[in-house]
């Protein structure tokens, strides 16, 4: 795939296209807006463009069109497969610049957001007002909304109240011809025409240039209980995921640490305070939430119960805000903790929760079958297992030769198992050429026919999700 390259006139012509928004071409904001959190890949734009309406962003993909130039929307630059990554040069479209929120409809339990806003910002600002906003990734202080729909990020309370999706009623969208349109209702039900609003999240940027969202809201949960639950058994932690569900209840996060996991964010994170004795193997982080305290009394002792039935070891109740704070820190730092012990990819897994005692043992398997190390972790309700094989001391050949072979062969146990590639992370750039195990051909034609009725010049966010 060929695109021109940016010239003096195309500038001019994209120039020409902000109001109030911001060009740049400096090496320094280009390479600072070419890489997010994928390994240690960098691919930086050849301008950036931070436009502040949907009016400029329509008017910089109509240039872009007419140019054929490609177009790479980003965002927090917090993603893990790549997605923001501009791979073939071209324009960065940096959309942190349109971060308003826009209208907090309290009579609909709706709020209409642009894509730069940060999902903690979000989160705040609909809790003062007794609103729950519930997808939570683990980088909500610093990733946005629009990046959250790209990617479909899920996060810890997703197994009980569902992902981004979940929560998106209606986009505006600007398609890669620079025209304008709204892809659904702002309605809890729509069975009109086709589902465009589900289509593009998800779509990575493939598809069109997310510039307004209206989101779903849910009355504020004003009660919370949480518990570690040590395990001697990384498997019996596992075994004993699904039966909490067989037992009837639905936690509002249940999390999984295996032992390094733990280590390493003990090692390299301040401010958290736990002794962990050696025959600990993995811990469960468990949170259930709701509006009555009974209840989820109730719902603690009978999560208790099954976890006693798989064998765990000490169980710590999170009896204060204090408490509970460090313990997610403990989990939400994993990822920050392996990242700054050694060079790593993370694979993000998911399986039907059933499965995942025997998606961990079969990634450990395959670990010591290739000779890497990997850390596991993840969320453990939807069977969502993120697996780090960290590079330490591996040579190149081996990170960049056999450690693909293996990653296949990871991918092919997930699939077997009823599961797929990614849960939450994306495909983008780094897992493109795995999604032949997942897909037949007749279904990749499919999304590429898809792709290109959308994009027919192929200039939105080339080189991502579809294998080449």
């Amino acid at each position: 795939m060929t695109f021109n390259k940016v010239n003096t006139d195309v500038i001019a012509a994209l120039r020409a296209c902000l109001d109030t928004g911001e060009l740049l071409t400096d090496p320094e904001d280009a390479a600072r807006y070419g890489h997010d959190e994928t390994e240690d890949l960098s691919f930086p734009p050849e301008i950036v463009l931070r436009p502040r309406s949907t009016a400029e962003v329509a008017r910089i993909v109509s240039v872009c069109a007419e140019n054929h130039i490609p177009i790479t929307p980003i965002g927090g630059r917090t993603g893990l497969s790549g997605g923001a990554l501009s791979i073939h040069g071209g324009i960065g479209l940096a959309l942190d610049r349109m971060d308003v929120i826009e209208d907090i409809d309290e009579r609909n339990l709706q709020v209409t957001v642009q894509p730069g806003v940060i999902t903690q910002v979000l989160m705040d600002a609909v809790a003062a007002k007794g609103l729950y906003y519930a997808p939570d990734p683990s980088s909500k202080g610093s990733c946005t909304i629009g990046g959250n729909i790209a990617e479909n990020a899920g996060g810890p309370r997703a197994v009980k109240y569902g992902v981004t999706r979940d929560f998106v009623l209606n986009l505006e969208v600007v398609l890669p011809n620079g025209e304008v349109i709204w892809t659904g209702a702002n309605t809890l039900k729509n069975a009109t025409g086709y589902d465009l609003t589900r289509l593009i999240v998800g779509s990575e940027g493939t598809l069109c240039v997310i510039t307004k969202a209206v989101l779903r809201l849910i009355p504020l949960p004003t009660v919370s209980r949480l518990m570690l639950v040590a395990f001697n058994s990384a498997t019996q932690a596992c075994e004993a995921v699904s039966a909490v569900f067989r037992a009837g209840i639905t936690p509002s996060a249940l999390e999984f640490m295996e032992r390094d996991a733990i280590d390493f964010t003990l090692q390299h994170v301040e401010g958290i305070t736990l002794e962990v004795p050696e025959s600990v193997q993995a811990h469960l982080l468990v949170e259930v939430d709701g509006q009555h305290a009974d209840v989820l009394m109730r719902e603690c002792e009978t999560i208790l119960g099954v976890m006693e039935a798989h064998g765990c070891g000490e169980v710590l109740f999170a009896e204060t805000s204090a408490e509970k704070d460090m313990l997610w820190k403990l989990r939400r730092n994993v990822a920050v903790a392996v990242k700054a012990h050694t060079v790593y990819k993370e694979e993000d897994t998911v399986v039907p929760r059933y499965e995942l005692p025997r998606l961990l043992a079969g990634i450990k398997a395959i670990g010591k079958a290739h000779g890497f190390r990997s850390i596991c972790y993840g969320h453990a309700g939807d069977g969502n297992l993120h697996v780090n094989i960290i590079k330490e001391g591996l040579s190149d050949t081996f990170w960049q030769v056999q450690l693909p072979v293996a990653i296949r062969e990871i991918f092919e146990l997930t699939v077997s198992l009823g599961g797929t590639l990614s849960g939450e992370h994306g495909i983008g750039l780094v897992q493109r050429s795995f999604m032949d195990i997942a897909f037949s051909p007749a279904q990749l034609t499919v999304m590429k026919g898809i792709k290109d009725l959308f994009d027919p010049t192929g200039i939105m966010n080339p080189g991502k999700v579809l294998p080449g």
